[in-house]
């Protein structure tokens, strides 16, 4: 009987690490699979600065609790559960205490709050993704960073922790990507820019940058100069007058015009004209030379 219980121990043992090996590496899997959606963003090792921008996040849940990111308080941890996020207990708690009077303000930080709530719509950086399939909770862990938020005169960042429960089995990293991406989706690189444009250096969220130049107008195309008029051609030359022979001193001179000289000798006329001499015997046109 000890020989068989030994025996029977050895293989549970045998058979469970196999198991512990795929958790293991489905674990890895998930953050893998994870970190090529939201690249991580690198950050000052005093948290005020960031050194390496990674993706901007877009928050689509209410209520992510985050303390200032200088301050000397650990990050709360918020879980996402049944399509709601909630605070630890002792975190609600330490928010209640921090917003009494004379509790909870950032040195240095004028009336600045230690915590915030951070709501849907909001943007945010992820610095550091972990995955746990083992103890008290399984599930993915998600560090957050946010951009200097505008509060009081100054601008304050927060950091934050999310947890995201897998429940009773570990999913694939499709099946992780899916519900992550009900809490946080990477915003589109054009909105992105839409933002950068949208607001100042000093405050708002992720992705903020100056103001661009405005674009100078076009210079206006010079004037066109108007086309010289055309001069209209000349009229074709006169058909060239002829004088005939027969013709009467009444027609000659209604094609030819008054001579510029007459003369008369016996029964004819002559009519000289500049190129031309007509004479005419009887009033008819005898001869044109």
């Amino acid at each position: 009987m000890k020989t068989m219980k030994i025996r029977n121990g050895v293989l549970a043992v045998l058979w469970a690490l196999p198991l512990a090996c795929y958790a293991e590496g489905q674990a890895d899997a998930i953050r893998k699979k994870l970190e090529s959606e939201y690249q991580l963003t690198k950050t000052t090792d005093d948290k005020s600065d960031i050194v390496t921008a990674g993706s901007i996040l877009l928050l689509h849940k209410d209520k992510v609790l985050m303390v200032a990111a200088t301050s000397s308080a650990n990050p709360c941890t918020n879980t996402y559960r049944d399509g709601r996020i909630s605070p630890t207990k002792a975190c609600g708690v330490g928010e209640k205490i921090r917003r009494l009077p004379g509790f909870g303000h950032v040195p240095g930080g004028g009336s600045a709050p230690a915590t915030r709530n951070f709501v849907s719509g909001e943007k945010f950086w992820v610095t550091k993704i972990d995955v746990h399939d083992s103890g008290k909770e399984p599930g993915v862990i998600l560090d957050f960073f946010t951009d200097a938020t505008p509060s009081g005169d100054q601008g304050i960042r927060y950091k934050g922790v999310l947890l995201i429960p897998f429940g009773a089995m570990t999913p694939t990293p499709e099946e992780a990507l899916k519900v992550v991406a009900e809490v946080i989706t990477v915003v589109p690189p054009d909105d992105a820019k839409k933002d950068d444009k949208a607001q100042s250096a000093q405050g708002g969220q992720p992705g903020a940058a100056p103001p661009q130049p405005a674009t100078p107008p076009p210079a206006a195309a010079p004037a066109e100069v108007a086309p010289e008029p055309i001069a209209p051609p000349p009229p074709p030359p006169a058909d060239p007058v002829s004088v005939e022979v027969g013709q009467t001193i009444d027609q000659v001179v209604a094609a030819l015009g008054q001579p510029q000289r007459k003369a008369k000798v016996g029964t004819k006329d002559i009519y000289f004209y500049k190129d031309l001499k007509v004479t005419f015997v009887n009033g008819k046109v005898k001869d044109v030379e």
